[in-house]
Formats: C-alpha cells, structure tokens, sequence
C-alpha cells in the first residue's frame, strides 16, 4: 500500500471514530409528561423541572420530556398513556387520579412517578406506602382526606351555621372518601350536610342554584382534577351568589376564592421530580416509599370575605400561610 493511501485511510478511520462513538452514546432518557388539564395549568411544568435539576438532569441537555395534556378530558388518557408506552419513554410522571390510572393500566413495567390526592393503596396504584411493591410509586397528597378539616374551617368561619354542603364528582374515586369525611366531621360539629353533584360545567351552575334553594350557610369543593380544571366556574358564582366557599387548592383562593386549605402544589410537583431524577439515576420505585406531605397552606381572601360581609376569626388569620388583602 502506498504511503498516501495509507494516510488518506487513516484519516478517513479517525474522521469516523467521533461518529462511531456518538452513535454508541445512548441518547437522553425521556420521560412522558402526562397531566388531566391544559399548558397553562397553574402550578406549570416548572416546578417539576426544578426537581429533575436538583438530581442533576436539565430538560434539553441530559433529559427531555413529551407533553401530554387532556384538557379535562379524561377519556384521552388511555390512548395518551398507550401513545407514551409505543413511544417507549423511560419514565411517565402522572399528574392527577386519572392520569395516574391510566399510566398503570397502559405499563407495568415503566417506572411511574404520581401524585393522587386519594388514597395511592385504595386506588390500585402500589400495593403499600412504604412498599409500592411494582413499577410505580409518588405522591399521595391527602387532598380527599382533608375534606373534615376543611368543613370544621369552614364552621369556624361561619359560627352560627347550621346546614353545610359538600360539592362532588359523581364521576369521581374521590367522591364516595370525600362525602365520608364530610359526614363525620359534620357530625361532630352538629351540623346539617348536604350533597350536591356536578361532572360536567352546566351541571357546576346546576349545583350552585340548588345551593340557594337548600338555603345552605357554606359550601366545600370537593377536591377533584375535574373542579381543579374550572377554578373560574367555581370562583366566579361563589362571589355572584354570596356563596362562603373552601377550596382545596390555594390557586382558588389567590383568583378570588374565599379560603383553601391544601397541600402546596408546586411542592408536591417538585418531588415528583427529584422522585423520577432518582429513578432515572437507578432506583427502582418498588423499592421508594410513597410519601405523604406533612404540612398544608391555609390561604384566607380578606378581599373576599369583605365582599360576603363575613368577619375572619383572629386565630385563623393568625395562623394561616397567607392572607391576601
């Protein structure tokens, strides 16, 4: 072989080498982002970002994501789910009891990281908390189990009620835990409940003209992904009406709600992260417990209860997370 060819070879050989080792390097890890509402959900995807980032991965350079968004139709989930299973993404975090569900169904063997505000057990997503036991584990926020506390909140507020309603989902895991605790927690504070049901946006107005007419004192919003998507629809008749409404999330209360009391969002979002961080670095979800948040923002609408001519008690300003004036 002449010398030149051999240099000609040769240099073809090295020009090939960055190519070749590329090709070797295994591509980014995606995970399926799979959420029951819109793009411009509050908290947004940020929060979760965040919590990749503290466990070292950055969503364009070492990490990327596929967004899937119902819109608050959850019948898509399924083929949403299915859609991120044939696209075989490396993770799917799960946002919400419907979404969560469908992700279980669609894989049993893609790792999951979810948030339910149910009872993660009871809803057939890990065998226990402390050892989810199969390819999925996350959050279980207590957003149903908090509905006795919101109602003795709400009797606080409202000393001399008798009668309180409870709105829920018909269509919803969370309704039957939900009217529960409701009842024990009326029972206790003496009071009248009374359950009104909305699955659909006329059915919302429905249960807000049905309030007047029971002449109830308050109202609950169950906490559901469904009423999580019409924050506006349950804010604005609540005001119309003169409605004294608790909500489960404190977006509720900063867009004009009343009171809510709940578990911080964007918290929670943030250890979905480090959760599905950990899980991509090597550990497996059978083998991370199912965590429960340990503390809950109580936000009063000083604005609001002006407006509904209510007096707010002192120690629930005192104690509460934040008072919007």
């Amino acid at each position: 072989m002449r010398r030149r060819e051999f240099v000609t070879l040769l240099g073809g050989a090295v020009a090939a080498w960055p190519l070749a080792s590329h090709a070797q390097q295994k591509a980014s890890p995606v995970i399926g982002y799979l959420h029951f509402a819109t793009p411009d959900y509050t908290p947004a995807a940020g929060a979760f970002l965040q919590g990749l980032r503290e466990t070292g991965f950055v969503d364009g350079q070492n990490v990327e994501l596929e967004y899937r968004w119902a819109a608050g139709q959850y019948d898509r989930l399924a083929a949403m789910a299915a859609d991120l299973v044939a696209r075989k993404v490396d993770l799917i975090a799960a946002f919400g009891p419907p979404p969560a569900r469908a992700a279980k169904s669609a894989t049993s063997t893609i790792p999951i990281v979810f948030e339910v505000g149910n009872d993660a057990v009871e809803a057939g997503l890990v065998e226990s908390l402390a050892r989810p036991g199969g390819n999925a584990t996350g959050l279980s926020i207590l957003f149903t189990q908090l509905t006795s506390k919101r109602l003795e909140l709400l009797c606080d507020l409202l000393p001399q009620a008798r009668t309180i309603a409870l709105l829920v989902n018909p269509n919803s895991p969370t309704a039957e835990p939900s009217i529960r605790g409701a009842q024990e927690a009326a029972r206790a504070k003496g009071v009248q409940l009374s359950i009104l049901t909305a699955g659909t946006e006329t059915e919302i107005d429905a249960a807000f003209a049905a309030f007047v007419s029971l002449q109830a004192d308050g109202l609950i919003i169950a906490a559901d992904p469904f009423f999580d998507t019409r924050r506006e629809q349950l804010v604005a008749p609540a005001a119309h009406r003169k409605v004294p409404t608790i909500y489960f999330e404190r977006e509720f209360a900063t867009n004009g709600g009343l009171i809510s009391y709940g578990t911080s969002l964007s918290a929670v979002y943030r250890q979905m992260g480090i959760f599905a961080g950990r899980i991509l670095k090597g550990e497996k979800p059978a083998d991370l417990p199912v965590e429960q948040p340990t503390k809950f923002e109580l936000v009063i609408n000083l604005k609001t209860a002006r407006a509904l001519d209510l007096g707010v008690p002192s120690h629930l300003l005192f104690t509460a997370d934040e008072v919007i004036e």
